[in-house]
């Protein structure tokens, strides 16, 4: 089920048969050494269900972690979400691509369209948090128009770069 879509790009729900690609992308330490308080690879198969599973069915309207389907192929680029940031009210953009989906834009495509809908929703200001060294990420941030507000450990009670940007509610 497509939640929403760019003209290259599908983002939808994660589903168990989804896992072996979903597996594959969060196993490897050079996606995961970038994500959450404590970065860990999945470690097996099932976890990648069970994230699945969890991803699908955490979030409602307009917030989720999403699928990335390039149009073109079908294969699943990465993820993209915009969630509630823990212990706030403040909600984070984030993107998480596989090494073979990096370079072609679709990160910084996801996210636009993820603003697009939070914009739409009226969620005024939408942030990014950003580990110290991943470069490729804070570029997307800036492609989007985030400013930088500097380091943080607000949130995931670790030290990450932070991105800030205000969204104009559509009428």
């Amino acid at each position: 089920m497509i939640v929403f879509e760019t003209p290259r790009l599908a983002m939808r729900l994660w589903t168990a048969d989804d896992a072996d690609r979903l597996f594959d992308i969060y196993s490897r330490w050079e996606v995961a050494r970038w994500l959450g308080a404590t970065p860990k690879v999945l470690e097996t198969r099932e976890q990648a269900v069970a994230v699945a599973s969890r991803w699908s069915s955490s979030w409602e309207p307009p917030f989720g972690v999403w699928a990335v389907s390039v149009r073109e192929t079908g294969v699943i680029a990465g993820s993209v979400l915009l969630i509630p940031l823990p212990g706030s009210s403040d909600i984070e953009v984030g993107w998480h691509l596989h090494p073979d989906s990096q370079g072609h834009g679709y990160a910084t495509e996801a996210a636009r369209a993820a603003l697009d809908r939070a914009r739409t929703a009226g969620v005024g200001e939408v942030f990014a948090v950003v580990r110290p060294g991943n470069d490729p990420s804070m570029a997307v941030c800036r492609r989007l128009g985030m400013e930088s507000i500097g380091r943080t450990d607000r949130w995931y009670g670790v030290e990450a770069e932070a991105f800030r940007i205000p969204l104009v509610k559509v009428s």
